[in-house]
């Protein structure tokens, strides 16, 4: 039995030009030729020909084949290269069809990170922002702590900072910079990587200071960019002050 090369393709599932291409790295004989021209396949061109699809099936390179000239394996090198590349493959699968299945739970969200479909309701267009730049300049863990703060109804002077107009005057300031300060220090209490972020980036340093001063300029207006810079100095400068108040209670001999 002789196969054309269109048979030979058909047979191993394959296409006419991949076969071309095998004959061209020098990865499958050429055939014989019948009296009229016609190439005429047989079964070890078959043979070889599912070996090398087997091969390619699983994701073993053109190159690595052809290195191995006749052979018709592949070394351990090259497997678990390959198995880790799969084994990467699956989990953003994974990932997918988890991001897939809470936004079918909860619309289709496209506006926020991933994990933030079901809180997304509650979030002004600014958060939405933010929790986008945040999963891309911050760890899995950091999104976590991010979710459960922004999961609450937010409280009085979030919903005032938020609402800030760009003409509030000083007194406007002042007053919300007071408020504001004791919602900050809250969270830098209850989430501590808030002042020490380096060891919990995806980016650089560098570069994550340069997303984020921009993303606050860009979402934020100047009355509200003035606030938040005030009411993060109170913040940390009177847990600094109850943090020396505990020192001096503690210390020994002031009894």
């Amino acid at each position: 039995m002789a196969w054309s090369t269109r048979e030979l393709a058909d047979l191993a599932g394959t296409t006419v030009n991949a076969v071309r291409h095998y004959h061209q790295r020098g990865l499958l004989d050429q055939p014989d030729r019948r009296s009229n021209g016609y190439k005429q396949y047989g079964v070890p061109h078959l043979v070889r020909l599912l070996q090398i699809r087997r091969l390619r099936d699983i994701g073993v390179p053109i190159a690595e084949i052809v290195r191995l000239d006749s052979g018709v394996g592949t070394s351990p090198e090259v497997l678990s290269a390959i198995d880790a590349d799969l084994a990467e493959t699956i989990e953003r699968s994974e990932r997918a069809r988890a991001e897939i299945a809470d936004m079918m739970e909860h619309g289709s969200v496209t506006d926020v990170a991933t994990g933030f479909a079901g809180v997304a309701p509650r979030l002004s267009a600014s958060e939405r922002s933010l929790t986008l730049i945040y999963a891309q300049l911050y760890e899995p863990g950091v999104m976590d702590d991010v979710r459960q703060m922004l999961d609450t109804d937010p409280d009085p002077a979030t919903a005032k900072f938020e609402s800030l107009p760009a003409d509030a005057d000083e007194p406007a300031r002042e007053r919300l910079a007071e408020e504001f300060s004791g919602t900050i220090a809250k969270a830098l209490r209850s989430y501590p990587w808030i002042d020490a972020p380096e060891t919990h980036l995806r980016q650089s340093v560098r570069s994550t200071a340069v997303a984020m001063a921009e993303t606050m300029r860009a979402i934020y207006n100047p009355a509200q960019l003035d606030v938040l810079e005030r009411a993060t100095r109170l913040a940390r400068a009177r847990m600094g002050e109850s943090a020396g108040d505990e020192g001096t209670e503690d210390r020994p001999g002031d009894a």
